[in-house]
């Protein structure tokens, strides 16, 4: 049994192993970036559009007399539009 288990260590070590360059192929890439610069797109129209309704309901409610808590949601919205435009920074950051 010991000469066996020689055998498979000798061949794994004469195997010819690939090493992998840590780098994805150039196609998986674009792929990759066109579908992040989308998703980046979109998030920033979503927040524009946040902006903007907020920004209506607080002139409706006003315009009402009601009081609401508009604050609140414009800082959320606001929240979200630096979190998606710091996105990309933050991970080239982390990971570089």
């Amino acid at each position: 049994m010991p000469s066996v288990m020689l055998k498979a260590a000798v061949y794994l070590a004469e195997a010819d192993v690939p090493e992998p360059t840590g780098e994805a192929p150039d196609e998986l890439s674009d792929k990759v970036d066109v579908v992040l610069n989308l998703v980046a797109w979109a998030g920033t129209v979503a927040g524009v559009l946040g902006v903007l309704v907020t920004g209506a309901m607080m002139a409706v409610s006003l315009k009402r007399g009601e009081s609401s808590e508009h604050a609140s949601r414009l800082g959320l919205v606001l929240g979200g539009c630096v979190l998606i435009s710091t996105a990309g920074p933050i991970i080239s950051f982390v990971f570089n």
